[in-house]
């Protein structure tokens, strides 16, 4: 079912720039990750291509920066139209592309971006960029007005592409600004179909184009002395060398980043309702999400029957065609990710010693219509693991669940736990679990992480400004916040009583 469409081959795909698509003589493969075979050529832009998209943005800014933001939030809605209309199509590029099955990217990919483009366009039409008004004296005003920025570089992540895509697009565009973007080398197929949707809704040449290429490409978007501002997701490391890259311009940035978050079970909770937000925090998306409770807190008291339900909940974790309603759990994005994410089990198995509860090394049990060459790994689940683990230290980002227990017996098991959970250098999510709502607040308050969730995981909606703390990122995306990280300010102060030498003679 949908096996021979996800082999099928694409030809070449171009550039996107100045509203055509741009060809070179350069190009790389992706790879299709539930069978290891290629899926297209993709054009490699060069330094010259990179510098023609940052020109046409640059020509383009002037008119789409004056453009009324009513006129504008009319052009995006026509694209949130487009993206809804073509949501299956785009959901199958998405899963050929990432190997996510289809009952994920068609109900999450495509709709959550098209939900954050409408926020945004609907915003900008309701006075979003409005800026504040104040009256210091009888005869003197203070105005703030808001500006976009310019040409601004996104560079997107390849386990939500098409998502991260708009993500980033969306308030770059509603405030006025123009982008390039570079997709993951990864998963590169949605950055033509998107671009191409921009303009059938009227989005002008030159504001949003496309360039593709590996870190190296990223870097000739950074440096670039046109770019205004840099928006990139990502691990750590590598957001790390692109925020000082451009530091060094005085750029703006936005920094999505990795996280190690804690998923707090507390002793009251639901017992199902916690298994469900463990489960949830840790293989959906085959666990290629930036945001998953790896390090799961579980009360001792509680830990015999959190672990039986697992268990018995485990077969709810469906690998298997993608294309098959049923399936819900695909491969990993990449060969390269393949080993790594192999290799810390192997860690965790090995060398950590923690007690390998499910999973473990190898491929889950596939139908044998399923190719066996894909990056295939169980859904994997540790437990007895201690917070000097590498496996509860590092960011694994791959289906590897580490259970770690505490006394729940303890009078200070509060502070401790906390304690614990903020023990790390990354705060980009948190959550917990517990029939204390009063309780939860309270714990919440103390956790280090810019997301938070009370009894469940996950959800991140347009309204929801979502950003990491300490090295998990710099400013958030989504919601009214997101927005002014996309508009610089300017303070205007009106004297009406006279000459600057009244003024000073009134002081």
């Amino acid at each position: 079912m949908g096996q021979p469409e996800s082999h099928k081959r694409n030809d070449t795909q171009p550039l996107f720039i100045d509203g055509k698509r741009h060809t070179t003589s350069e190009t790389f493969q992706s790879i299709d990750p539930s069978c290891n075979k290629p899926l297209a050529d993709i054009c490699k832009a060069d330094k010259q291509a990179v510098h023609s998209a940052v020109e046409a943005g640059r020509r383009a800014f002037a008119k789409w920066s004056t453009t009324p933001p009513i006129e504008r939030s009319r052009i995006l809605l026509r694209a949130v139209a487009l993206l809804r209309e073509r949501n299956d199509e785009l959901a199958r590029i998405e899963t050929r592309d990432t190997g996510k099955p289809f009952s994920e990217t068609s109900t999450v990919d495509i709709i959550t971006g098209a939900d954050v483009l409408e926020y945004y366009a609907n915003l900008i039409a309701s006075g979003g960029l409005n800026g504040e008004t104040t009256q210091l004296r009888s005869d003197a005003w203070l105005y703030t007005t808001k500006a976009p920025l310019g040409v601004c570089a996104g560079i997107g992540a390849w386990n939500y592409p098409i998502q991260i895509a708009l993500w980033k697009s969306a308030p770059c565009l509603a405030a006025g600004n123009c982008m390039v973007y570079k997709p993951s080398e990864f998963t590169p197929l949605h950055g033509l179909p998107l671009a191409e949707i921009y303009a059938e809704a009227g989005v002008p040449p030159g504001v949003f184009n496309v360039v593709q290429g590996a870190g190296d490409v990223g870097a000739l978007l950074t440096s670039h002395p046109s770019i205004a501002k840099v928006s990139f997701t990502g691990q750590v490391s590598t957001g790390c060398r692109v925020a000082s890259a451009a530091a060094a311009g005085m750029k703006y940035v936005t920094m999505e980043l990795g996280g190690k978050s804690p998923c707090i079970i507390l002793p009251d909770a639901d017992l199902d309702g916690a298994v469900n937000g463990a489960m949830m925090a840790n293989f959906f998306s085959s666990g290629q999400v930036c945001t998953n409770g790896t390090r799961v807190f579980v009360p001792q008291s509680m830990l015999s029957a959190f672990e039986s339900r697992l268990l018995e909940k485990m077969s709810e974790v469906r690998a298997g065609d993608l294309m098959d309603p049923s399936t819900n759990f695909g491969p990993l994005v990449s060969k390269v990710h393949w080993e790594k994410v192999a290799k810390y089990i192997k860690q965790g198995i090995e060398v950590d010693r923690a007690k390998l509860l499910y999973g473990g090394l190898g491929a889950p049990k596939l139908p044998d219509s399923v190719s066996k060459n894909g990056f295939w790994v169980k859904p994997t689940a540790f437990t007895n693991c201690t917070d000097s683990m590498i496996i509860a230290r590092e960011e694994i980002f791959g289906p590897v669940m580490c259970i770690l227990p505490y006394a729940d017996s303890r009078p200070d098991r509060i502070d401790d736990l906390i304690r614990r959970a903020n023990n790390t250098p990354m705060g980009l999510a948190a959550g917990v679990f517990t029939k204390n709502i009063d309780l939860a607040h309270r714990v919440v308050a103390r956790l280090e992480a810019g997301i938070t969730w009370i009894n469940t995981w996950g959800e991140s909606p347009a309204e929801m400004p979502v950003g990491g703390w300490k090295m998990s990122g710099l400013g958030v995306e989504n919601g009214r916040r997101g927005l002014e990280n996309w508009v610089q300010n300017k303070s205007t102060l009106v004297e009406m009583g006279g000459s600057v030498a009244t003024v000073f003679a009134k002081l």
